[in-house]
């Protein structure tokens, strides 16, 4: 993957903005926020020109809907109503990866004889569900909603085996379970039990997640170029 600088300087300002002390004013903290996805983008440029393709359009839509995600949620701290913007922007975030997910060129579990597999994310969704259900009041709606649209996005992740190589099945993969793991320390800390370190474990899992589906999908099309010109 070209741009080995500009990973590094990802997760240069992502781990900078969890370190952060708790003394930082709001605009250090919202800038050093901003920084991070547009990074990533930068990277996703160097390897991939979104405009030759368009699952390549979708999945950068994706990494914009999260961008957007993390400016508003920023500011939700001072304005408790701007929450659910923040959902419904990676909400978009969610679908725009799941549509990458799922129409990836290749045969689709569903229906077909991996269905299976699906099984732990459904039970999880409803562990996750019945243990928030009694705390979310109004938000039962929009949270119940959130939880199924990014069980779908991992579904669709898990969906891409056998349609892709190894490496990006499982860079892609991994990312989405770490971005599940990441929304779910959100709404446990937010409306069930506020845990010590909760903003490192949430920041850490998203960080490494956007960034393991962006290399797990430059990988699949730098591996595509090299069997074309090796046939």
């Amino acid at each position: 993957m070209k741009g080995p600088g500009i990973s590094l300087i990802y997760f240069f300002v992502g781990i900078a903005f969890i370190l952060l002390p708790d003394t930082s004013s709001f605009l250090m903290e919202l800038i050093f926020k901003a920084l991070i996805i547009p990074v990533l983008m930068i990277l996703f440029l160097v390897n991939i020109n979104p405009l030759l393709n368009r699952l390549h359009r979708f999945l950068f839509a994706g990494l914009f809907f999260s961008w957007a995600g993390d400016i508003v949620l920023e500011f939700s701290i001072k304005n408790g109503n701007m929450f659910v913007m923040g959902l419904v922007c990676f909400l978009l975030a969610h679908i725009m990866y799941f549509t990458v997910f799922i129409t990836t060129p290749g045969k689709n579990m569903i229906p077909g004889n991996r269905i299976w597999l699906l099984l732990p994310v459904i039970i999880y969704g409803i562990v996750l569900v019945w243990f928030l259900y009694s705390d979310l009041a109004e938000m039962r709606v929009p949270v119940i909603l959130y939880a199924i649209i990014i069980l779908t996005m991992l579904s669709g992740a898990i969906n891409r085996i056998g349609k892709v190589n190894r490496r990006s099945f499982w860079l892609v993969l991994a990312g989405a379970i770490l971005f599940l793991i990441s929304d779910s320390a959100i709404a446990v800390n937010k409306f069930s039990y506020q845990f010590k370190c909760s903003g490192i474990v949430i920041m850490s899992t998203y960080i490494v997640a956007q960034y393991l589906i962006v290399a797990g999908y430059i990988n699949q099309f730098r591996q595509q170029r090299e069997d074309n010109s090796v046939n």
